[in-house]
């Protein structure tokens, strides 16, 4: 019965669900593995002392796991040079994050200050807080950049946090990661106006684990499916057999006999 047309289709079809789940799982898998690392490194990192800029940082690209190191620098913002980087998203509403380039001894590193809501109207720019002209000392964290989005805003505007395309719009070469900023002092102990600060990373696994093995006892479905069609329809074909005895005459089997102490034993 296994190896006529219709059930070797079927079982065809259950062997292809079955790689697919196993590919699918593999990719939820894949996926729970990042976020668990990401979640790694900032735990590692986000509430620990923090590190000199240059000890950590240089021209060349931050390694991934450097990422959300905590570090603090002495320098000076170059406000002229101001850059908004377009819908980004605060507690569900959608303004800009505001970068400067703060000049250090080790060199010129791109700043995020914080985020500041849309203007009333999208042909308006939002007011937004200026950075220090004084001599600053700020903490933070490092970001890697951003991958281009392939999009060419305005003047003083960037699409993403690519170092790349926002060191075109400033004087001078930048480092190799960006700083989310945590706190800023000036000389005098003071803290500046400044936008509003970011939100904490987000360290949360999501579903994705759950998902990948429900994906991977998903394999065995299609199987179990088919297996199930393959013994209905062969006590089907048991019954049919049975009709057609009786139909044509063949006495029907007879019932079982059972003796006086069967029945008392039962």
């Amino acid at each position: 019965m296994l190896i006529s047309r219709r059930w070797l289709g079927a079982l065809a079809v259950a062997l292809g669900f079955a790689v697919a789940a196993w590919f699918l799982g593999q990719w939820q898998w894949h996926r729970y593995e990042a976020k668990a690392a990401r979640a790694d490194r900032i735990n590692s990192h986000y509430e620990a002392k923090p590190q000199p800029l240059a000890d950590v940082l240089g021209e060349t690209p931050m390694p991934l796991s450097e990422e959300w190191t905590r570090v603090t620098a002495t320098g000076r913002y170059a406000a002229d040079q101001t850059l908004l980087v377009r819908n980004r998203p605060y507690e569900g509403t959608y303004g800009y994050e505001v970068l400067v380039p703060f000049t250090t001894d080790a060199g010129t590193v791109l700043v995020d200050r914080g985020w500041v809501q849309n203007a009333r109207s999208a042909e308006s720019l939002p007011t937004v807080p200026p950075a220090p002209t004084d001599e600053v000392t700020l903490t933070g964290w490092l970001r890697r950049s951003e991958p281009s989005l392939g999009r060419t805003p305005p003047a003083g505007q960037v699409a993403s946090i690519n170092l790349t395309e926002a060191g075109r719009q400033v004087d001078e070469p930048l480092l190799g990661a960006y700083v989310v900023l945590e706190v800023e002092r000036l000389p005098d102990g003071s803290a500046p106006p400044r936008p509003t600060a970011l939100e904490a990373p987000d360290t949360g696994l999501g579903p994705h684990q759950a998902y990948a093995f429900q994906w991977w006892l998903a394999m065995v479905g299609g199987f179990v499916l088919v297996g199930f069609g393959v013994r209905r329809e062969y006590r089907d074909g048991l019954d049919d057999t049975d009709s057609g005895a009786v139909a044509a005459g063949a006495a029907p089997p007879r019932p079982k006999k059972v003796r006086i102490w069967d029945e008392e034993d039962g």
